[in-house]
This record gives structure tokens, sequence and C-alpha cells, in this order.
């Protein structure tokens, strides 16, 4: 199984768009955004630049794909200026209606009348076999530490033996739901959404963070590769962060994962805006 993150928080956007080749090729998330606002301030030209370029080769990817697979409604997780990524292929998406909150209900709709796949399901819970390869949903999960931002599914692939799993947005994972998943299917390389440190306090409480390092530390038993990325990867301090986590197993970013140099644009705007002049 080959694993490439395409676009991530510690590449320099939001996103987790990740590719995988088994003896398919399947695009998880294929989209990237930038967020609006970090210290006051919009998004860096630095941080465009590298956005533009993230999508261009999501979009790239996404072309060779035989599968593409949307796990939420967020703009990061879908791209509703890309719909023509999805004609002819197999879309293996979020459920529009069922467990989504109002503002991810209106988006689904609107993308979903955009695409022109070759098949399109409703993946929540749900288990498809293509090949040798064989595609496993979680049940819809809170976005978060409760249903205020909608659900996600995650996602576990199976190859040869090899599995691997994609958690979406589930900023910790600080719920038992959440984390079940990925107890249960035993994955050898997990990607994961960690904690919302960036707004620790305030946003996303004390407790919800202890209780994400416990089920985190639970995961790195059980896994090989341990990757932490997404929402912890704006926070500058995020390595200190799991140190408990560590004394299991290394944690690495996608960038790392992927060879590159990690840069956090976004947790460094403030610093970039001092830095650089256009």
């Amino acid at each position: 199984m080959k694993i490439l993150p395409l676009a991530f928080d510690s590449l320099g956007t939001r996103s987790m768009a990740t590719f995988i080749k088994t003896d398919i090729k399947i695009l998880i998330d294929p989209s990237a955004a930038l967020g609006p606002k970090r210290y006051g301030l919009p998004p860096h030209p630095l941080e465009v630049k590298r956005l533009e370029k993230h999508i261009k080769t999501i979009n790239k990817y996404a072309k060779k794909c035989d599968v593409l697979i949307v796990t939420h409604y967020h703009y990061d997780h879908h791209n509703p200026n890309a719909p023509e990524i999805f004609k002819n292929k197999i879309a293996l998406v979020k459920h529009p209606k069922k467990k989504i909150n109002k503002s991810q209900k209106q988006r689904a709709s609107h993308f979903l009348s955009l695409i022109q796949p070759k098949i399109l399901e409703f993946a929540d819970g749900k288990e498809f076999i293509f090949k040798d390869t064989k595609i496993k949903f979680s049940q819809p999960v809170f976005h978060g530490t409760n249903s205020k931002l909608g659900y996600v599914i995650e996602v576990c692939i199976e190859y040869k033996g090899e599995k691997f799993l994609h958690s979406s947005d589930i900023e910790g994972p600080s719920v038992e739901e959440q984390v079940k998943f990925i107890l249960e299917e035993k994955p050898d390389i997990v990607f994961i959404d960690g904690p919302m440190t960036y707004m620790l306090g305030y946003r996303y409480s004390f407790k919800s963070y202890e209780q994400s390092i416990e089920n985190l530390k639970k995961i790195a038993e059980i896994c090989e590769i341990l990757v932490i990325d997404h929402h912890m990867l704006r926070d500058l301090q995020w390595r200190e962060r799991v140190k408990q986590v560590e004394k299991i197993k290394h944690v690495m970013t996608a960038a790392e994962f992927a060879g590159k140099k990690e840069e956090l644009l976004e947790a460094r705007r403030k610093e970039l805006y001092e830095i650089y002049s256009f």
C-alpha cells in the first residue's frame, strides 16, 4: 500500500487530502482551504500561493483515481469549485441528510447537484470491496466534542493484510465513539486529526484535551505509525502537547511521513507578516 499526503496543515494548508494506491487508486477528502482569520490577520500571500499549489496537486491526483471519498462537507475536505474531478469516478461520500448539521446539509445538497460520478454511494457505516481492496467506514461521529459542527465518517482501507485509517475531523479523539472504530480496526498506520489545542481553554476545553491524550495513547499502543496533524498543527507548541503520547510511540506529522519539511504557515502567520512584505 502506498500512502501519500497531498495537502495537510503541516504542509501549509488546512487539509487532510490523502492519496492511497493499492490495486486501485483512492483519494480521501480532495480539497484544501485557508483559515480566513488568524491573529486578526487574513491569509498571508505565501499561504495563498501554497493553497493554489495544493489544489492543483489534489486535482491532478483526483483525475487519476478510481475512488474519491468525502468524509464531510467543510471546504477543506470537499471542493464545490472542482466538480469535474468526480466525473466518471466512484464517489463514496458522507450522507447528505442524516447525522448532519444545517450548514453542511446545505453544502452537501449544492455539491451533490454539481458532480457527475459514475457511482455515488452514501458511505456512513458501510463497507465496500473493489478488487482486493476493502474500504470500511465508521458510523458518523462528532466533528469535535459535540454535534455543533456536524458529523464526519472515519475511513479504514485494508489491502493485503495492511490497514490504513484516516480519522477526518474528530478534533481529538475526545469522545468514545470517535476512538471506538479506530481501536476495533487495529490499523497499522493512522492519520488522525489531533486536539484543537490552539483554542485550548476557550473553544476547546482542558477536559477534552486530557481525554484526547488518553485516547491517543490507546491508539499509539496498537498502531505502527501514528500521524497527528490538521487542527493540532495550528499550534506551534503541538509537540509539547503530545509528550505523553510520545512516551509510547513517536508521533509524526503528515509532512514528516511524506519526507518533506514541516511548514506550519497558519500557525506562523503573524511571523510571516513581520518577515515578508509584499
